[in-house]
């Protein structure tokens, strides 16, 4: 039994191949076992991209269920909204260290009548989550993008990979935690990672702004419904890149803001305007508390810290895979041999992009897309 636990809490690690290249996700059960003093056994969990190559045209909707009339009420919704392409029981293994009740899980492969990719058809698979998760009493939606799926309950890392049998699957991003909770309930919809459409979210610390957060969103139809506090950071990112088309770099400086007193010192004046300009805007998407994400999408793999970095996060290369982990020693427990090791600034997100085959951490200087933005909004201001 541990007996100490780390102040920092739990631990996160997120492994990309930026050329696409998949690859086992015994990879990265290595390097999240190696953090298990992190946790405490009450939460752990999945994300990989690229796993359904044969279905990767459906949305993939991973459900759980807590009794049978929620399961039959969830089937019927979902057949008179989509073409069920397949539907089956989520493969898992028997573990019998695993504590009790564990939920019914089932996955779904579904497609639209809508155009693929179209803004309207994403709306619309976050809308039937919002309303699954919200009206249905006992089903929950923790996965539902395109080629990628969430498996999490409430276990110790390698209990949960074990249970999904992560490493037989094979993808070219996955993304891993362990939970250490500290003011929230321990239960299977509650672990990390946290998911809508194809974004996924592992995080490590505490967001106190989780109420102005959550109320934020609401005006914009995202319900938190799964009583954990890091449940807003996926909305946030869907929000601010997808929707809003906020480029990484600026949604950092969004979620992870400088200080008013560093703002005011800024030197570059279009850079001042563009920087208190968020702060007014988005002031309600603030993310104030300790923390460190490993957000991730099909395209994109982005590490962030807090504006003080009170939550430890290092990055990682070797050739055309990028590493983000609360610990270096997770990331050569998975890979011994790296290229570069560092550490990210406070507030600066570290973005790994799918088929750039390069890593960038933001240097502070506006680059094109940047700028794009910055002259859209400066045409509403």
């Amino acid at each position: 039994m541990r007996t100490e636990k780390d102040i920092s809490g739990c631990g996160i690690i997120g492994i990309m191949n930026e050329k696409g290249d998949a690859f086992s996700g015994e990879d990265v059960v290595v390097g999240i076992c190696n953090m298990m003093e992190r946790g405490n056994g009450l939460g752990s969990g999945y994300a990989g991209y690229g796993i359904y190559p044969e279905l990767k045209d459906c949305w993939c909707f991973h459900l759980m269920y807590h009794n049978q009339a929620a399961k039959g009420e969830t089937e019927q919704y979902l057949k008179d909204r989509f073409t069920v392409v397949h539907h089956e029981p989520i493969p898992t293994k028997n573990v019998t260290t695993l504590r009790p009740p564990i939920p019914a899980l089932y996955r779904y492969f579904l497609t639209t009548d809508y155009e693929p990719g179209a803004g309207k058809e994403h709306d619309m698979i976050l809308g039937c989550v919002m309303e699954i998760n919200r009206s249905i009493e006992g089903a929950f939606v923790f996965s539902s993008g395109k080629n990628m799926g969430v498996f999490k309950g409430v276990g110790n890392p390698d209990e949960i990979a074990e249970f999904y049998q992560i490493p037989g699957y094979a993808g070219y991003t996955w993304t891993a935690h362990n939970r250490f909770p500290t003011n929230s309930p321990s239960w299977w919809g509650g672990a990390h990672p946290f998911g809508i459409l194809d974004w996924s979210v592992v995080h490590n610390g505490e967001i106190s702004s989780y109420g102005i957060n959550r109320r934020y969103l609401e005006n914009f139809g995202y319900y938190c419904c799964l009583f954990t506090d890091t449940e807003v950071m996926a909305y946030l990112f869907d929000l601010l890149v997808r929707r809003h088309g906020i480029p990484f770099e600026l949604a950092g400086k969004i979620l992870a803001p400088p200080f008013w007193s560093q703002i005011e010192r800024c030197e570059d004046q279009e850079e001042k305007a563009l920087l208190r300009s968020l702060r007014i805007i988005y002031g309600s998407a603030l993310v104030n508390g300790p923390f460190s994400v490993v957000a991730a999408t099909s395209q994109y793999m982005v590490g962030l810290n807090d504006r003080v970095k009170l939550r430890p996060l290092v990055a990682a290369r070797k050739g055309d895979t990028l590493f983000l982990s609360s610990e270096e020693a997770a990331i050569r427990a998975a890979c011994r041999d790296l290229d570069a090791v560092w550490m990210p600034k406070a507030g600066e997100p570290t973005v790994g992009r799918l088929g750039n085959g390069k890593a960038e951490e933001d240097t502070g200087v506006f680059g094109t897309e940047e700028q794009r933005y910055m002259h859209q909004l400066s045409g509403v201001l």
